[in-house]
């Protein structure tokens, strides 16, 4: 059997550039070469967008025409939507059963996005256990490889627990899920946090190009650098890690140099950077206007992934209830 791909992104907003350079990117390079199953998970947003669901079926479609637009292509990948196959939340169910909830408490983002997340009322069943719901994304089609950053590798070893604990108590259907590092772990926001959807401090790849320079003309810089004449210290700008991530080396070693000594300023250090991301940018933006006038292929899009990621879950699920004789 080819080696199986499983991820999925959550529909609570506009993708973004740190969603293109930390997974979409990686997405469409390793369908060249795998089996890959991409969902999105539009269950795993009402963890922390409950009171709001007016707009998830919009922020579903338009992230599918963002995926195509960046060159998913459904002929090699398998797209679908998380709530169209409900055996997701079957094998959920069936997980949520074996799964400790120490292990669950213990996670470290769980802490982290209630601190962050104030006032949106994250003591729920349904956040706590949203990792469990992870692992059943990814073991219902048997991944053999999740593509995820570096902060996401607690989620992915509770995966690989439960994975262990239901092979021990039942049958060993299920692989150990292995990470696949990205190459970029984290992007910052223009807030200098990285880039969420939760903080408000994106640069969405449905922005227009003047949207694009007028947010990063807001983005933090090294905070000792207060006048022009000061000089800089790039290794604590989120301006430059940005760079990083979107510049060519020439960029990157003059704005590493040119900063330390004041020769160049951070409106001009901003301006290329978004001159970076705009060339980025550009060939999806086409993309996306060709789709949007396309929705008959989006539609197709969704129902040939359902369909074929609908008769993988099945033989699964029927597997998993079979060893656990229900």
């Amino acid at each position: 059997m080819a080696t199986r791909i499983v991820s999925g992104m959550q529909p609570s907003g506009s993708l973004h550039l740190g969603n293109l350079l930390g997974a979409l990117e990686n997405f469409v390079r390793l369908q060249a070469q795998h089996e890959c199953f991409y969902f999105i998970a539009d269950w795993h947003a009402l963890s922390t967008n409950f009171e709001d669901t007016s707009n998830i079926r919009f922020y579903v479609r338009e992230m599918l025409i963002d995926w195509l637009a960046a060159g998913l292509d459904p002929q090699r990948s398998t797209l679908f939507i998380q709530s169209h196959v409900p055996q997701h939340a079957t094998l959920f169910l069936l997980l949520s059963m074996i799964t400790p909830v120490p292990w669950l408490e213990r996670n470290p983002t769980y802490k982290e996005k209630q601190d962050n997340l104030e006032g949106r009322g994250l003591s729920t069943y349904g956040f706590l256990g949203y990792p469990v719901l992870q692992a059943a994304d990814i073991l219902l089609y048997k991944g053999n490889f999740v593509p995820v950053g570096i902060d996401q590798l607690p989620h992915l070893e509770l995966t690989r627990e439960i994975t262990r604990r239901f092979n021990s108590l039942y049958k060993a259907i299920f692989p150990e899920p292995q990470a696949l590092l990205t190459e970029i772990p984290k992007v910052p926001g223009t807030d200098g946090r990285k880039m969420s959807k939760s903080y408000n401090n994106t640069i969405n790849l449905s922005d227009t190009e003047a949207e694009v320079r007028a947010k990063l003309k807001t983005m933090v810089t090294d905070p000792a650098r207060v006048r022009r004449t000061d000089k800089g210290n790039p290794d604590v700008c989120p301006v430059f890690t940005l760079h990083k991530s979107v510049s060519s080396p020439a960029v990157i070693d003059r704005v590493n140099r040119e900063c330390r000594t004041a020769e160049i300023g951070c409106i001009d250090c901003k301006a290329l950077s978004a001159d970076a991301i705009i060339a980025r940018l550009t060939p999806i933006w086409e993309n996306r206007r060709k789709l949007e006038h396309q929705p008959n292929l989006v539609d197709e899009v969704i129902a040939t992934g359902t369909q074929r990621a609908g008769a993988v879950a099945r033989q699964t699920i029927e597997e998993v209830t079979d060893a656990m004789k229900i």
